[in-house]
This record gives structure tokens, C-alpha cells and sequence, in this order.
């Protein structure tokens, strides 16, 4: 049985970012992936400026077309508020199916050096004397070791609950993607924080000439009642017509409360990204996934032979991107009653 420096787990914008930087530095990584790529994942597929030029930073390039959608540029977001006033934040952006800029990132991080195997789960991991022993699940179960696991499952991963026996909050998200019309420029992503309409939030973008309209609640069995309420805003407010539905997926996202607490990991594991709690307001995690990732590459690169001190390092690392975070929560908290205790 081969020693890898570091098994990275979940091949998103954190695992692959953390999977990129290790392995061009010379790291010995396992990326693994439970999902074949290109893997889907439900998102509103919007970088941010931000995102953009973290792609930039740690892959040498820009996204490529392939990854993008229709209307490939994104202008910003327009909220509105419990109230019903509107903000608007212009910003450069891209628009991009998840499944091709996260299958693009493994790549990247494929083409550095690491080795990935998508179609593995990992099952769990438990801390020996100087390394870890990561059973995992692919044609069939057997076992790998490493110096150090990063956990990036994101949240509807199990390996974190098996190690930390914690049982998170989650929001439920629903969307539906639909061909239609309606009176609203493609060019920007919609959120509506308004209580009648979500117990979160509820949103509008446009995916290759697509309406995806979806709803979050902290009750999965209030989906239905908030999305018909939502679809009938929509009509009477901006002439929404559905002529027909083509998909419709749910998915799950942190809760993200007061003090925006974050679990860097225990021992020689680490989290990043979604799992460790790094996520943005209306459920912007690419850039945040992948900073942390970075982050938490850096710290165990800087204090490879001295684990205790690795933690530390790593929490140093993302102290800035942990404040952008509080910051952003704080000022969506400003704008509607529904996310008053952020403010």
C-alpha cells in the first residue's frame, strides 16, 4: 500500500484548487470524486469577479468557453428586499454549468500531477499513529493512507459526521428549470427575500435560454406551498409563462448562523470549503470553496511535518476570507428582517 502526502475528497472548486497547488509543488494527491465527472451539482452556476479572478490565480487561466452557458456574461445581482425594495450590485461575472467548470478544475489538477479517480466514495478515516487510514468505495471497498485528509464533500457529505459526530443545519433548496418567458434581463441573477415567498430565499437566473426558478426552506415539506406562492409572484410581477418544465432537482446547503462559525478539522483532517461552513449569502460558495482550499493546501505544504500546528496555519490562512464572509452576511442582514441575526 502506496503513502500519499495528502487524499483530497470531493473534486469541487475547493477539493481541486487544494488537489491543483499540492501536487504542482510536488505533493504526492489522491483526488477522489463520488460522482463520475463531469459531476453535476445544483447551483446557480454564477462566478462572481471574485470567483473570476481566483480561477486566475491559482489555475494561470480563465475559465474556458466550454464551461459556460448562455448569456455567458453575468452583470451582478439585483435583491429585493422583505419590503420590496430593490438593490442592485453591478458586477462582471460568468455564467456556467457546474458539471463542466468543476470537471475543467479536475482536469487542471489532473494535468499538475495528482491522481484522480472519480466514482470512489470515501466511506471514513481514522487517524493512526503519523498518518490516516481512509477506507473507500469504488468497484469495491478497499483501504488507502496519507499523511493528511482534506475533507471536501461539501455538505451532503458523510465522512465529517462519521469523524465529528455532529449533526449540521441544513437549508433545502428547489429549483426547476423551465422554457418560457418573462420580463426580466437575463443578464443578472434575482433573489427575493421577501418571508411570503421563502423561509430563505427564493431566486431567478437564466441557463441557456432556461428560467430556473427555485425556493430554500428550513422545512423540506413547505416546498411546494412556497414555490407555487413564488411562481404566482413572478407572473403578476414580471409576466412569467412557463410553457414547460424540463427538470427539477433539490439539494442541501449549510445553515449559516450568527458569528459564521467555522470547523477547520480534527488532527490530520481537515474541511474546506461548504463542510467546514465557508459559504457566502444566497449560497455563493465557489469562491469562498476555493480560497479556503487553497488555504488549507498552504497550511499543511507550510507545517507538513508538524501537524499541531497545521490547524493553526490554516485558520491564520483564511482569516481574511472568513471576515469577507461575515461582512457579506452582515449586509444582507441590513436588507431584510429574514436575516436580521446576521447583521
Amino acid at each position: 500500500m502506496q503513502m500519499y502526502d495528502v487524499i483530497v475528497v470531493g473534486a469541487g472548486p475547493a477539493g481541486c484548487t487544494a488537489s491543483k497547488v499540492l501536487a504542482e509543488k510536488g505533493y504526492k494527491v489522491l483526488l477522489v470524486e463520488k460522482f463520475k465527472m463531469p459531476r453535476y451539482k445544483s447551483c446557480s452556476g454564477v462566478l462572481i469577479k471574485k470567483s473570476m479572478e481566483l480561477v486566475k490565480t491559482y489555475f494561470g487561466e480563465a475559465v474556458p468557453e466550454s464551461a459556460m452557458c448562455t448569456p455567458t456574461e453575468n452583470r451582478g445581482m439585483i435583491f429585493t428586499n422583505d419590503m420590496g425594495k430593490e438593490y442592485r450590485f453591478e458586477q462582471e461575472g460568468l455564467n456556467v454549468w457546474r458539471s463542466h467548470f468543476d470537471g475543467w478544475l479536475a482536469e487542471k489538477a489532473k494535468e499538475s500531477g495528482a491522481e484522480v479517480r472519480d466514482g470512489v466514495s470515501a466511506l471514513s478515516c481514522t487517524e493512526q499513529d503519523g498518518f490516516v487510514d481512509v477506507s473507500l468505495y469504488g468497484e469495491n471497498k478497499y483501504t488507502e493512507n496519507a499523511r493528511y485528509v482534506l475533507d471536501c464533500e461539501g455538505v451532503v457529505g458523510t465522512l465529517k459526521r462519521k469523524i465529528t459526530r455532529e449533526v449540521p443545519g441544513y437549508i433545502t433548496t428547489y429549483q426547476t428549470f423551465n422554457e418560457g418567458s418573462i420580463d426580466l434581463d437575463p443578464h443578472y441573477f434575482y433573489a427575493y427575500l421577501q418571508p411570503e415567498l421563502s423561509e430563505y430565499d427564493a431566486w431567478f437566473n437564466v441557463k441557456d435560454d432556461l428560467l430556473v426558478l427555485g425556493v430554500s426552506v428550513k422545512d423540506m415539506d413547505k416546498i411546494g406551498h412556497y414555490y407555487k406562492r413564488f411562481i404566482s409572484y413572478m407572473e403578476e410581477n414580471h409576466h412569467l409563462h412557463i410553457s414547460r418544465r424540463t427538470k427539477e432537482e433539490k439539494w442541501l446547503m449549510p445553515h449559516i448562523r450568527p458569528g459564521c462559525h467555522v470547523d477547520y478539522g480534527v488532527g490530520r483532517i481537515l474541511f474546506a470549503g461548504e463542510i467546514a461552513g465557508f459559504l457566502n449569502p444566497m449560497g455563493e460558495g465557489i469562491s469562498a470553496g476555493m480560497e479556503s482550499g487553497y488555504g488549507a493546501a498552504c497550511a499543511i505544504m507550510k507545517r507538513f511535518d508538524n501537524p499541531s500546528m497545521v490547524w493553526e496555519a490554516y485558520r491564520q490562512n483564511t482569516e481574511n476570507l472568513k471576515s469577507y464572509m461575515q461582512r457579506q452576511w452582515s449586509l444582507v442582514g441590513g436588507m431584510a428582517g429574514t436575516f436580521r441575526e446576521m447583521e
